[in-house]
């Protein structure tokens, strides 16, 4: 009986002992993220909190925010011309500037998945305009650039053609954002090369023993093995595309006639210009909404073209 007690006595020692430790471990843990964590719960969680709580108040910033329900989501869907106009931009910003910028950093990629001489400076090089690119200095330079005495206008002139100033141009306007886009390639054209160069060499070798074109192997070899990169630059650039605001706000201002006005410059306007924070709150909380739909519908198709080695191929 007495052994029995002292192995319990013995049991009950070493359960506190390892309690004690795994709560010192888990309190160190703690203190090395406190840092971290106090940030996200006072510049994110908070503010976010705090803009839920707005979005359904009139509030302007220099007053008390009075309750008004869901009066600003109502007037948002059903008397906001500018919204839907908002909402329409950003949707063919997305559609058209997400695909191009994938297909050329991906072609790009390819180029540069090769040993040639001096090729590092070339990956180097064509990663600059993706940390410039949304500068003010790059934004005044390609507004310059597309005017009506621009650089682009000069070469056509040479040709005969009479150029227009596409940054203030209806028609053309959108399209100059959409190429400034584009031509930030850098980030995704990085992701895709260090996929690429995961991809085995030697599914290559046998493909071309088994006589298939450079073009079958791209198709049956490089995009099936990329598609995980492809898939997250996809969703990476589509929640970019939707929060675009750079561009529109410092080379078009939202203009001309509202045609590159995006929502996050709409946005901008409404809580800094107008002072109507609790309507911005409420778009902000829609476009939270859109990013989320959009994300959720690429999760959902990724099951169907996202191929895994682990999973059996997919």
């Amino acid at each position: 009986m007495q052994e029995n007690s002292s192995i319990k006595q013995e049991s009950v020692m070493k359960k506190k002992k390892q309690l004690r430790s795994q709560r010192s471990i888990d309190i160190t843990g703690f203190t090395f993220i406190a840092p971290w964590l106090i940030g996200f719960l006072g510049f994110i969680v908070g503010p976010m909190i705090a803009s839920l709580y707005f979005s359904f108040t009139n509030y302007d910033l220099l007053s008390a925010p009075t309750w008004i329900g869901f009066e600003n989501y109502i007037t948002m869907f059903t008397d906001d011309a500018r919204f839907i106009q908002a909402l329409k931009v950003t949707f063919i910003f997305v559609f058209g500037s997400v695909p191009l910028k994938l297909a050329f950093a991906l072609f790009v990629a390819m180029l540069f998945n090769t040993k040639r001489k001096g090729v590092g400076l070339y990956r180097t090089l064509y990663y600059v305009p993706s940390i410039l690119g949304g500068s003010v200095a790059v934004a005044v330079v390609w507004r310059e650039l597309f005017g009506r005495e621009g650089a682009l206008n000069d070469v056509l002139g040479i040709f005969g053609i009479e150029g227009t100033s596409w940054v203030t141009s209806p028609d053309f306007a959108l399209s100059t954002l959409i190429l400034l886009v584009v031509w930030q390639f850098g980030s995704p054209m990085l992701i895709f090369l260090a996929g690429l160069k995961a991809i085995p060499n030697e599914l290559y070798e046998a493909a071309a023993v088994d006589g298939a074109s450079p073009f079958l192997q791209f198709l049956k070899i490089t995009l099936p093995m990329l598609s995980p990169v492809i898939f997250f630059n996809l969703v990476m650039q589509t929640i970019q595309g939707f929060m675009a605001f750079t561009q529109s706000f410092l080379i078009t201002n939202g203009g001309p006639m509202d045609r590159t006005l995006f929502y996050a410059v709409y946005l901008y306007e409404k809580a800094f210009a107008h002072f109507d924070m609790g309507y911005a709150s409420a778009l902000a909380w829609i476009l939270l909404l859109i990013c989320a739909l959009f994300t959720a519908l690429i999760f959902k198709s990724a099951q169907s073209w996202v191929y895994y080695e682990s999973e059996g191929g997919r």
